[in-house]
């Protein structure tokens, strides 16, 4: 999960950039740290592969590099002659060079079988897309180079709109993975319940998250035992269980100036006293198999696939509410994407009805990701106060169902 800026209605929480902090001194000794968050130098290495990396690319002697992001994956602005691009630098330990592989023979299939725009993939001077860079003090990084797309986040203070073009997409996505006869080398990793809650989970163990003490680990325990009995019960059948993006948040959608909405508006996000278990009806169903491109959708380019494998399809969307899902309009963001999905794909009442086990699997998820990514800005913001608000969450959660 990259972390970009953050649509959410606290001004505090809102930016989630650049950062060269070492992980925090009372780190957990023995934690599970990705290793961006591991201190030692690492990232002032990183940069160093960045520059190397450019050596296998036809890029300008003078171009210059710039840290813009660090999350999962180091990422770089590239200016290079009037022209810009985007190169990650791959964390160690996360993804195969196949599995990355992977990841862009999806992404590139979207773009031109689906009509769902992505960034391009700008290959190495040797064709390669995924190129390996030397790391001194470590394993050598896998390296991609992006096209850079124009465009923004949609913008926060309408953060409501947006939920229904998002479902809209989302379905897209879907109803092409469920089509697509996928390469014989394809290897993605999964979503499901040993990602959350196995011996060797996705992002950690929940109970090393921040501010997780005795109480908090009595309720979150309840909880997960709540998902585990709710997500076996919902089964993997083909029609709930696919490969997804499993990052779709609003920060991960570049808009045009007016599909964003712009940035003067004063329109306040949307209120409700909605609860989880809450029902959130959507429009009509439209044919399962209708594709079509919408004026809401229309100029959107979806980004950051490195999470994208196999898991529900409704965790897409208890992933586009991360790190809002206390926000008093999720009920009516729900409801919204719900709608834009059934502009594409069928959405069952009774798949519905699981919405909010699919946020709160997420929510559960970020409280681990929050305590193994200590070095990530909105991380150290976050802290102990999102483990307090997941407790919230949790015993109203538990007590709808």
């Amino acid at each position: 999960m990259e972390v970009h800026d953050l649509p959410d209605a606290e001004d505090a929480l809102a930016h989630a950039g650049p950062t060269r902090h070492d992980p925090p001194d009372d780190a957990l000794p023995g934690r599970d740290l990705h290793d961006l968050s591991a201190g030692g130098g690492v990232l002032g290495r990183v940069e160093g592969v960045a520059w190397r990396a450019l050596r296998r690319y036809d890029v300008g002697p003078d171009a210059e590099v710039t840290l813009i992001n660090v999350s999962e994956n180091a990422t770089f602005l590239v200016a290079d002659a009037g022209r810009r691009l985007i190169l990650r630098v791959h964390r160690l330990g996360y993804h195969s060079r196949q599995a990355i592989a992977s990841e862009l023979d999806w992404l590139t299939a979207l773009r031109e079988e689906a009509g769902v725009p992505t960034p391009r993939v700008v290959p190495a001077l040797d064709g390669s897309r995924v190129v390996g860079v030397a790391d001194p003090g470590a394993a050598p990084r896998d390296c991609v180079m992006f096209a850079h797309v124009p465009g923004a986040e949609p913008a926060e203070h309408r953060l409501g709109e947006h939920f229904g073009p998002l479902g809209a997409i989302t379905a897209r996505m879907h109803l092409h993975a469920r089509r697509w006869r996928r390469p014989a080398s394809f290897t993605r990793f999964h979503w499901d319940e040993d990602a959350a809650f196995g011996p060797r989970p996705r992002w950690g163990r929940w109970q090393d998250g921040a501010g997780v003490g005795r109480e908090e680990r009595a309720v979150l325990g309840r909880l997960e035992a709540a998902l585990r009995d709710r997500l076996a019960r919902f089964g993997k059948g083909s029609e709930r269980y696919g490969l997804i993006h499993a990052d779709l948040r609003l920060a991960n959608l570049l808009v045009d100036g007016a599909a964003s909405g712009g940035r003067a508006a004063t329109a306040a996000p949307p209120g409700g006293a909605g609860h989880p278990g809450e029902s959130t009806a959507g429009a009509a169903v439209a044919s399962p198999g209708a594709r079509r491109v919408d004026r809401g959708t229309a100029g959107v380019t979806v980004i950051d696939f490195d999470d994208c494998g196999f898991g529900w399809y409704l965790y897409d969307l208890g992933a586009a509410l991360s790190f809002i899902e206390h926000h008093p309009g999720v009920p009516e963001m729900a409801e919204s994407w719900a709608g834009g999905y059934r502009t594409v794909l069928d959405l069952p009442r009774e798949d519905e009805r699981e919405i909010w086990t699919f946020i709160m699997l997420r929510r559960l998820l970020l409280v681990a990701w929050i305590g193994s990514h200590p070095a990530v800005d909105i991380a150290r913001e976050l802290g102990a106060g999102y483990t307090e608000g997941t407790c919230a969450l949790a015993e109203r959660y538990l007590a709808s169902i």
